[in-house]
Formats: structure tokens, sequence, C-alpha cells
């Protein structure tokens, strides 16, 4: 479990996994903090993207007194970009700890709501999947696989939460702290799927707000076969995983 911080720091901290959105993310950042005007940091943790993202992180935080990176040395895949980043938030004094796409498929006009709703919640996930939430953009095959996937792991696992595979989430920081970050290795749906249901497993309340999902303008999708195949063959395995259970 990370160590309490010695100061108080920012109440939210967002968390910016990136490779290759030089064409997004300075957009995205003077976004996310004009709908988060007050006690917030901006936390961009980039995967040594090779088209600039970083330089762009580094001169956003040289000018913004809220903006910091984290750089790794490898693309190892958005689960352990995420964990890296949750645990510098938790380090810094993060009371509410948001994850979000750095490309625009999640608006950061939706914060503002999901950060309302966390104070009735342990954790809020933007749904694409409720009543109000939707998709744009997408062909047919990949509405089928998000919908079908979300789908798949909630048959799969019991639970009721509509879009499981919804990266677009706050959680509070004792969930952070209960889930056992140390050892999530899944990389892409499955992350999204596993902290979703550890903390379901643990007894925290997970609530859903409608969003309306996006698809990129600018960059490539990160989506590939490997991704959906992981979400196929880890799903049943947590399941069966014991220390997660609630107690």
């Amino acid at each position: 479990m990370p160590e309490s911080p010695s100061e108080p720091g920012p109440r939210v901290w967002v968390v910016l996994p990136t490779y290759n959105e030089a064409g997004n993310l300075e957009r995205l950042v003077t976004a996310v903090r004009e709908q988060l005007p007050d006690s917030r940091r901006v936390l961009i943790v980039d995967d040594d993207s090779p088209d600039g993202t970083g330089r762009i992180a580094d001169r956003l935080a040289e000018e913004h007194e809220d903006v910091s990176v984290l750089h790794r040395e490898l693309k190892e895949g958005l689960g352990p970009a995420y964990l890296a980043g949750f645990r510098e938030a938790l380090a810094g004094g993060a009371e509410l700890i948001v994850g979000m796409d750095s490309d625009f498929s999640h608006d950061p006009a939706h914060l503002p709501a999901l950060l309302s709703a966390s104070t009735g919640a342990d954790v809020v996930l933007g749904s694409r999947y409720v009543e109000g939430g939707g998709v744009e953009d997408w062909g047919g095959l990949r509405r089928f696989i998000s919908r079908g996937g979300s789908a798949y792991a909630r048959i799969m696992l019991g639970v009721g939460v509509r879009d499981l595979t919804g990266g677009f989430k706050v959680f509070r920081r004792r969930v952070l702290e209960e889930i056992d970050l140390d050892s999530i290795t899944a990389r892409g749906y499955a992350f999204q799927v596993e902290t979703t249901y550890r903390a379901l497993k643990r007894g925290f309340e997970v609530v859903e707000v409608p969003i309306v999902f996006r698809d990129r303008t600018e960059g490539s999708s990160k989506m590939s076969r490997g991704i959906v195949a992981e979400a196929v063959w880890r799903v049943p395995g947590m399941r069966l995983r014991r220390g997660w259970r609630s107690s």
C-alpha cells in the first residue's frame, strides 16, 4: 500500500497515458484544465513516444505548475502506464484519481459530472451503455466488439456494470489502496475490467454516468487483436482469483 503523503497536494489528479499523441496532447491538457479549474493536477504518463509527445509534455509541465510528466522507457501497454500514474498520484496526496484516454475519445466536458457523482460513490465509470450514453464515429464491427466485450465480461463475472471495458473513471483513493495494484498484470481492455471488478469484490460502490464516446480524429487507434484476445482469456480467471473478494 502506498505511504500517505507528508503534505496535502491537489485533491484531484487526472492521469493521461500517452503514446504518440503529439497531435492531441496540448489541446487535451488545455481542455482538462478548463473543466477542472481548482485543486487538480494533470499527470502525463508517456511511454517514450517516438513522435515527440514526451517533449510536448515537458513543455506543458514547464508552462503550468499543475502539469507534471512521468517518462517511462518502454511501451508496455495501457495497464502498466495507468498503474505507474496511479502510484504517482497516491504518493502525491490525491483523493480522487481520474483515468482517461488522451485522444479526445473521452470528452473532458464530462469531467464535472463524473466528479460530482464521486461524492456518493467509490468508483465512477463514464459509461457508453447506460441510458444517455453512446458511441459516435464507429463502424459496426467495432461497436460489436466493444459492446460484446462488455457483455461477455459482465456475464462471466456475474456483475451488473454495463460498460466493464470502459476506461473513463474516477477512483477514490481508498479504492486504489485496497485493490492490490501490484498484482495487476493486464494491459488493455482486461485492465479496465479487472480494476472495476476488484473494486466491486472489495465491496466498493461503482456507479455509471452516461458519456458519449467519440472516435479519435488525430493519430491511430491502439486497438489490436492481442488486446481483445487478452480480455477473452483473462476475464474467466478473474473470478477464480482470491485476495480481492469482499471481506
